[in-house]
């Protein structure tokens, strides 16, 4: 089984090298080509006004001078001799959870192989500090990543779809297990922005990464990771919405 692995964190992020030893436990045919520096919130985004330019480091590991987008597309159209089997894009350093799915370079690294119909799962490592920096646990995604994907191996993935993978900031041992839920949605009037001044007297702002608040007693990935579990979601990229489509109808044909 060929594995490609990319990420939105950077070609040398840690959460990359704990994917590397995750998927050397299913496979020996591993390629990597991620983003040569951190693009997170890039979305699904593609370079189209400025050059993309491709390294490589070592016989199978690459980076590109973009997005999680690029880097992919990158791989799949330059890099590897043939389609890989599965991609995998993570661990990436934080959530990817409920609506920030819309935001992810994680998620939408994966996205980009499902499109090109490549079985392909988004896995990020929550952390519940915000002033982390560098000191990050990965524990959980190290101790349980092997046990998420081996269901997902050999499972056929229906067209167009992808799995969202997060794991709880917690111990690995700590977890209490695997649940697959449907996607959260957040509520964004508990967001905040971080004002401050620079060092010549102007204003920047900073977009706040707490405060955003959920509903609890659903069964969402929100409340999986909340309770001490592994949340397992399948997202669609079909984004129309099948019940809007009469009421237009109706309405452009008067």
């Amino acid at each position: 089984m060929r594995i490609l692995l990319t990420n939105d964190d950077g070609i040398n992020a840690p959460g990359l090298y704990v994917l590397e030893k995750i998927a050397a436990r299913l496979s020996d045919d591993i390629w990597i080509c991620a983003p040569s520096e951190e693009q997170s919130g890039a979305g699904h985004s593609l370079s189209l006004s400025r050059p993309v330019r491709l390294r490589q480091h070592a016989e199978k590991r690459f980076s590109v001078s973009g997005t999680p987008t690029d880097a992919v597309t990158m791989a799949l159209r330059r890099v590897l001799p043939e389609p890989p089997d599965l991609i995998l894009s993570g661990v990436n350093r934080g959530a990817n959870l409920a609506d920030d799915v819309t935001y992810s370079g994680t998620v939408s690294a994966a996205m980009e192989g499902a499109l090109a119909g490549i079985r392909a799962v988004a896995l990020s490592q929550i952390y519940s500090r915000e002033d982390a920096g560098e000191d990050v646990s990965f524990s959980a995604a190290e101790e349980w990543g092997e046990r998420v994907l081996r269901p997902l191996v050999d499972m056929p993935f229906a067209p167009r779809t992808l799995i969202n993978v997060n794991f709880p900031p917690i111990a690995g041992n700590a977890v209490r297990g695997i649940r697959a839920v449907r996607q959260g949605f957040h509520d964004y009037g508990r967001g905040t922005v971080v004002e401050g001044t620079d060092p010549r007297g102007f204003k920047y702002y900073w977009f706040g990464l707490h405060g955003i608040e959920h509903t609890p007693g659903l069964e969402t990935d929100l409340e999986a990771v909340a309770d001490g579990f592994i949340s397992v979601t399948p997202l669609q990229l079909d984004l129309t919405h099948a019940a809007s489509l009469a009421a237009l109808s109706e309405r452009y044909s008067r």
